[in-house]
């Protein structure tokens, strides 16, 4: 994992990148929840979800939003922020011309901006939203969802509302030529206290299903113990500790 930056619209942003070892390899965007509340890119469930994705063989990146850390720029509640995921994505598929994949994924505000973005890049194949604001935000807009992917939602959860979040999931898995999934962590707060494993498994099997119906019986090159299959990656996710998915500082703001 390396430190980057790269130029927003609003000026330099700070990431953290970790290179996929195949050419080919699939890429995600990792985006953070609400800078105003503390939200940085070393939040804990962010890091779980660049974990993830890592021990998977893709090439990952996580950023701070204008305003936050070294990004420079003016938090701006939406619109801004938007426009610095479009940047990351802009840098994350330059630096990967050959992927095989895009997806997105986010965390609470992070996973609006997540899906605001979805809408107007055709170029996402698959998406992750963690916890939703679904009783904050409006997300009317996804109309219709453009692609599959996954909800996932603590079930005592005590700043959103989890009754919400699943409604928005039953809506978005109505319309057609979509799979939107839905995965309750019932004892699960806000910040996945103790259900950070949970989170991680949960998010590693719905991307190896997807890869696996898109790619079957193709091998990878991950980090991850020798594996040598995708087949392989299940039973490891299932050995997950919480210290495999931490190797790196992290934060426990929302």
């Amino acid at each position: 994992m390396v430190e980057v930056l790269f130029n927003g619209h609003a000026g330099r942003l700070e990431g953290r990148y970790h290179k996929g070892e195949r050419p080919d390899a699939p890429v995600a965007l990792i985006l953070h929840p609400h800078p105003q509340y503390g939200g940085t890119m070393n939040n804990k469930v962010v890091y779980t979800l660049f974990s993830c994705f890592r021990d998977l063989g893709f090439s990952v990146l996580r950023f701070n939003f204008r305003s936050v850390g070294r990004s420079q720029g003016t938090f701006e509640d939406g619109p801004g922020e938007l426009s610095d995921a479009s940047a990351a994505l802009d840098w994350l598929q330059h630096h990967n011309p050959d992927a095989r994949q895009c997806w997105i994924a986010g965390y609470s505000f992070g996973s609006w901006i997540a899906l605001q973005l979805l809408m107007r890049r055709p170029d996402i194949n698959n998406f992750i939203a963690v916890s939703p604001p679904a009783n904050e935000k409006d997300f009317s807009f996804l109309a219709p969802c453009p692609a599959s992917g996954l909800i996932i939602q603590g079930g005592a959860d005590e700043i959103g509302n989890p009754a919400m979040v699943t409604s928005l999931a039953k809506r978005l898995n109505m319309q057609r030529h979509v799979d939107v999934d839905y995965a309750l962590i019932e004892e699960g707060d806000h910040m996945y206290n103790n259900h950070l494993v949970d989170l991680y498994k949960v998010s590693g099997n719905y991307i190896l299903d997807v890869v696996n119906r898109i790619t079957p019986q193709k091998k990878q090159r991950g980090r991850r113990r020798k594996s040598e299959t995708i087949e392989d990656e299940t039973l490891l996710l299932e050995e997950t500790s919480q210290d495999d998915v931490f190797d790196d500082d992290f934060d426990d703001e929302i």
